[in-house]
């Protein structure tokens, strides 16, 4: 999952059910103090709302959607301020005040996300190392208006026309801010500003279903291109030659961000170490796999020599073979849709979980302006307007590929990997989880949502509905969904040998290729994400792996009485909180 976000908040958010046992005692445990952090937050949020208008969108608050971010410098370093003097009055609340467990446990969230965010300031400042930043206030938030406000069309109109009236002036902020970023951020920047471009050259006007010859979006449109097209020309002639910035973080830097990241009381060693130890089990399994599937594939040939290289060559061959059954660029989202209503009928005849109704998720394409990172997101539903849709989007191969490099990535995503895809975005996976998230009753919870817990979510689901009878014993099913887990694993590896031990771009492929079994293609886009971001890699795997080990916790503890559907919604009860907290909240 990763949906597009700001840098003072993330779009992913949580709620509970009223009806979940879990979600009554904690209720009637609270304190009076539960209620002072709450109105504490509610008016913190506002103030946040009012100052990030792009922020407040993503949540939900429609009162500031025709109005921009100030990203001065002067607004930046007031933020700064804010933070600083909000986390040193919540630690003198702390000091005073007696709140039950979950409002103890909310104040810690609200409290490391300030500290988290004021180290950021201070260790990396995307403002100044990351053009990046500014397209999504240039382009994302104009789109989520279109796709995911529950306004009427005439409102969501009027808001994004003022709102891309703004743009000349956060161009004018990067061209002040700007330093020297990495080389790499800065050629994915300017492809991204191409997207952006083109949205408000033709793409803006089928989105929100009107006529560029008459829509009042034209003019500001055709504005706000121009200073896109400027800022193209700026990041290429003026910002790339002096693209010099490291995008390596450092062993002493990343082992701090990580702890932050993932809250899950794991050291940076600790993550490396076990996801080391997880990668030999999971490759052995896949070799049984594929040593089952090798005399449907190749059956004139024997089996190759059951020793390293022959264990990788019988499954690297046999995913080879599978692959080529994929559909094509063109039908790469129709085919995801295609598998929805399987998965969702399945999770009901298992009564693994309540699905959510009306289901308000949209599997799209995704929009030029937002490829480049993932060939798929889920962007869900805001916590301050629940009632709108989660969007579930897809990147096809860009057109400008070799035939050769869009084969592979079709290869890549075949009909099993499409369905493990669908599991992990939507059905049981990002979709239902957030959508769950956004009932419950803590504000905290629901916008300051934990990575950690939704990409671990996602990850566990995989294996969970195979576990469960998905696909009735398919091995090519069970070979993808291994190959994907293992790909979070591996991320986990990347992630840490690339920031903190140097390792070559040479390397990182070879691993990605060699142990992850993906396509050169593949693999190289996520050589390109691990050098744009760190520390994220990790929750993928992370996160799995609290929800896998609380799972066989708690299953063994409950015995013949342990219901997987109950033990699910009670897990989602508690909000997208820090995994560290699920053994004592999930008994």
């Amino acid at each position: 999952m990763r949906g597009q976000w700001v840098p003072f908040l993330a779009s992913f958010t949580v709620w509970c059910i009223a009806t979940f046992s879990s979600c009554d005692s904690s209720i009637a445990q609270q304190q009076p103090a539960d209620s002072e952090l709450r109105t504490m937050f509610r008016t913190w949020l506002d103030e946040e709302c009012k100052r990030h208008p792009v922020f407040a969108s993503q949540q939900g608050n429609r009162q500031f959607d025709g109005l921009m971010d100030d990203l001065s410098p002067e607004a930046r370093q007031a933020d700064k301020e804010r933070d600083a003097d909000t986390l040193l009055s919540l630690k003198q609340f702390a000091k005073s005040k007696s709140l039950s467990r979950n409002g103890e446990i909310d104040l810690e969230i609200w409290q490391n996300f300030l500290q988290y965010r004021l180290w950021q300031s201070a260790n990396s400042d995307d403002f100044a190392n990351d053009p990046r930043i500014y397209l999504i206030y240039c382009s994302d938030s104009v789109f989520g208006l279109f796709t995911q406000s529950t306004l009427p069309k005439h409102r969501n109109i009027a808001n994004a026309t003022t709102r891309i009236a703004e743009i000349p002036k956060v161009i004018a902020a990067a061209k002040a801010s700007i330093k020297n970023p990495p080389k790499e951020i800065t050629e994915v920047a300017i492809k991204r500003t191409e997207g952006a471009i083109s949205f408000y050259e033709k793409d803006i006007f089928a989105i929100a279903d009107e006529s560029p010859q008459v829509s009042s979006l034209a003019s500001p449109s055709r504005q706000a291109a121009a200073a896109l097209r400027d800022y193209k020309k700026f990041l290429e002639d003026d910002v790339l030659p002096r693209s010099t910035g490291d995008w390596r973080i450092g062993k002493a830097k990343f082992a701090e961000k990580l702890a932050m990241e993932l809250d899950a009381g794991l050291t940076a060693q600790e993550v490396i170490d076990i996801a080391e130890s997880e990668s030999t089990r999971v490759e052995l399994e896949m070799y049984y796999v594929a040593k089952q599937l090798w005399h449907r594939t190749f059956q004139s040939e024997p089996l190759p020599p059951d020793d390293a290289d022959g264990r990788r060559e019988t499954i690297r061959r046999v995913l080879k073979e599978l692959g080529k059954d994929h559909g094509s660029s063109e039908s790469l989202v129709d085919d995801a849709k295609s598998t929805v209503n399987k998965i969702k009928d399945f999770i009901r005849q298992k009564n693994l979980l309540t699905l959510p109704s009306p289901d308000q998720c949209s599997i799209i394409l995704m929009p030029e302006f937002q490829r480049g990172f993932s060939l798929a997101y889920l962007n869900p539903a805001p916590p301050l307007d629940a009632t709108a849709k989660s969007l579930y989007a897809i990147a096809p191969p860009p057109e400008e590929w070799p035939e050769e490099r869009k084969e592979a990535l079709l290869q890549e995503y075949n009909s099993a990997m499409l369905q493990v895809l669908t599991i992990h975005e939507a059905y049981p996976g990002h979709y239902v989880q957030l959508d769950y998230g956004n009932r419950h009753e803590s504000l905290i919870r629901k916008v300051l949502y934990s990575g950690v817990f939704a990409e671990g979510w996602a990850v566990y689901t995989e294996q969970m509905m195979l576990d469960q009878g998905y696909g009735n014993g398919d091995l090519s099913l069970r070979l993808h969904q291994l190959k994907f887990y293992m790909r979070a694993v591996l991320n986990a590896i990347l992630d840490h040998r690339m920031h903190c031990d140097a390792m070559t771009d040479e390397e990182a492929m070879a691993l990605l290729v060699d142990r992850g079994f993906q396509t050169t293609g593949e693999a190289a886009g996520k050589v390109l994400r691990a050098k744009q971001s760190s520390c994220q890699l990790s929750t993928y795997f992370i996160g799995r792996t609290a929800f896998y080990r609380l799972r066989q916790q708690v299953q063994r503890k409950r015995g013949a009485q342990f219901q997987i559907g109950k033990f699910h919604e009670e897990v989602l009860s508690h909000g997208t909180i820090p995994v560290k907290y699920l053994p004592e909240l999930v008994q």
